[in-house]
């Protein structure tokens, strides 16, 4: 297949990039910034683009077939918070990308905070206790929220088109660079919990889960989620 990956350069769009070419695959990756392109490229094609820009989006994606997006808003904690707002932007400029491009199918990764932890009940809402797991959990400041929010409505900015997405919310609270195992448990909207105290998913394994949806789609128009 033909595949494009937004934010290429990150802790997730690079294993996905590395997947995804593990499986044969014809690659391009996106930046916005070409400094950013490896030396050593391989197979690889790589495109600036501006994940934030519809025209952009829909010059890069042309003649594709699938699209991840795994795109970050800024470059560390504070940068992030300060452009949460950047998840929403981009996520309504892929959706008009797609309107010129209804047959391109994109595979969005979001975070778990939109996940619900009982029926009806998202983790981002449950007030006191999401903050602690913030600070507590994942060492960042109360007001990472603002980025969690923000995935949650650009989610919604998915759900309210018509067109070809699917929406991948990890369970874990952090993605880092680990082990690919090629096991996790996976589900719809509701948040997975290890019993068994297991690490946070890594993103090799987050990759897999990418590019086993891109091959066997089975959550077209819906939301997913991956987790040990």
């Amino acid at each position: 297949m033909d595949i494009g990956i937004f934010g290429a350069t990150g802790v997730i769009g690079s294993r996905a990039v590395d997947e995804a070419t593990r499986r044969g695959h014809r690659v391009t990756a996106f930046s916005r910034d070409a400094g950013r392109f490896p030396a050593e490229r391989g197979a690889v094609t790589w495109q600036v683009a501006d994940w934030l820009d519809a025209d952009s989006i829909a010059a890069a994606i042309s003649g594709l077939d699938v699209v991840i997006s795994a795109v970050n808003a800024g470059h560390g904690i504070a940068d992030t918070i300060s452009r949460a707002g950047d998840f929403v932007v981009g996520a309504q400029a892929m959706v008009r990308a797609l309107e010129r491009h209804p047959r391109v199918r994109v595979i969005a990764v979001g975070g778990a905070g939109s996940l619900e932890i009982a029926p009806g009940l998202q983790l981002v809402d449950t007030g006191a206790d999401f903050v602690r797991s913030l600070t507590e959990d994942l060492g960042v400041p109360a007001e990472y929220a603002e980025v969690v929010r923000a995935l949650r409505d650009a989610l919604n900015v998915y759900r309210l088109s018509n067109r070809n997405w699917t929406y991948l919310s990890p369970s874990a609270g952090r993605i880092n660079p680990g082990t690919r195992t090629g096991r996790f448990r996976v589900g719809g909207d509701q948040l997975l919990i290890a019993a068994d105290g297991a690490p946070d998913l890594s993103a090799e394994d987050l990759a897999v889960a990418l590019l086993d949806e891109v091959e066997q789609p089975r959550y077209l128009q819906r939301r997913f989620t991956v987790g040990y």
